[in-house]
């Protein structure tokens, strides 16, 4: 099933971000949409009382709402919300290929790949928004904050769907590496399948019973090592499907955790992670055949992952 297009913003970027959209509950109990904002966002109060009063604020079709707007059931307002003042996060984001309508850079572990939570500017996307000035970039996957890797990004609005249809035709081969704990005996090559759920009340993700939605072919990537927090090996992932956290959650259930990660098997208190030790997995290679070219492209990682001392 395709996904359905997203509606197109009626605000510009500003300063490569995005404007927030909010989507209006379809129940109707509100009598402007200054109050059902205000009550849903009472700390915002300030900042969304001076966007209705310079226009700040507008509606799916781009006309500034009033402080007296009327409530709209199942509608959207649009707005610029404040940045939030953020750490300064790791930018070193090399291009590994681009071409008119593709771009693919080196991300580096602990930034995330877009405005997410408390990061909006020190994103992948808007880093690179900026740095090249093109506004039009837009990701055509997601790499988790703490992975590392290939990521690739959509140049050309007017071509970005038939990208987009190569990862939901499961047409991009996607090769991953991480360090996790050795388990003498697991049996590899194997494949692992489940049904992975996700839901935004809970960090983790969770395996539950039913129907397998998540498939990951695991394998050794070199022989185990040791150091003074334990035994270890290197690991090769070729995930066929995309589930959030897949691999991490995969490799956790196989009783061989990625090293380093906040969430799997136990979610590590906030702020307790160290940015000298990254978490051990990597986007290590992506194949696909270009849509637009029609040739075969390989693209690899040119980063490492740390062995035989703490990473």
């Amino acid at each position: 099933m395709r996904r359905r297009r997203p509606a197109p913003a009626p605000l510009p970027l500003r300063d490569g971000v995005d404007p927030v959209r909010v989507r209006l509950p379809a129940e109707d109990g509100w009598s402007t949409v200054r109050g059902w904002l205000l009550d849903r966002f009472p700390a915002s109060a300030p900042e969304l009382e001076e966007l209705f009063a310079s226009g700040g604020i507008v509606d799916d079709a781009g006309r500034s709402l009033a402080h007296d707007a009327p409530y709209v059931p199942g509608g959207s307002v649009w707005y610029h919300r404040a940045l939030p003042a953020e750490p300064e996060l790791p930018g070193d984001l090399p291009v590994l290929f681009e071409d008119e309508w593709l771009l693919a850079v080196d991300k580096p572990h602990g930034l995330p790949t877009t405005p997410r939570g408390g990061f909006v500017a020190q994103s992948a996307l808007v880093k690179l928004r900026r740095a090249r000035g093109e506004d039009r970039l837009s990701p055509l996957h997601r790499l988790d904050r703490g992975t590392a890797g290939v990521l690739l990004l959509s140049r050309d609005p007017a071509t970005r769907g038939r990208f987009q249809t190569l990862f939901q035709d499961r047409a991009v081969a996607k090769e991953y590496e991480a360090v996790a704990v050795h388990r003498p005996g697991l049996g590899l090559p194997r494949v692992v399948e489940s049904r992975i759920v996700k839901d935004r009340t809970c960090l983790q993700a969770r395996e539950v019973p039913g129907p397998a939605n998540a498939r990951t072919v695991v394998d050794r990537a070199g022989p185990p090592f040791s150091d003074a927090e334990g035994e270890w090996a290197r690991y090769r992932l070729r995930p066929e499907t995309g589930r959030t956290h897949q691999i991490r959650v995969h490799l956790a259930g196989l009783g061989v955790p990625v090293r380093n990660d906040p969430l799997y098997p136990r979610v590590r208190p906030a702020g307790s992670e160290d940015p000298a030790r990254p978490l051990q997995l990597l986007a290590r290679r992506i194949g696909l055949t270009h849509p637009m070219t029609g040739r075969p492209l390989v693209l690899e990682s040119r980063r490492a992952l740390r062995s035989g001392t703490p990473a």
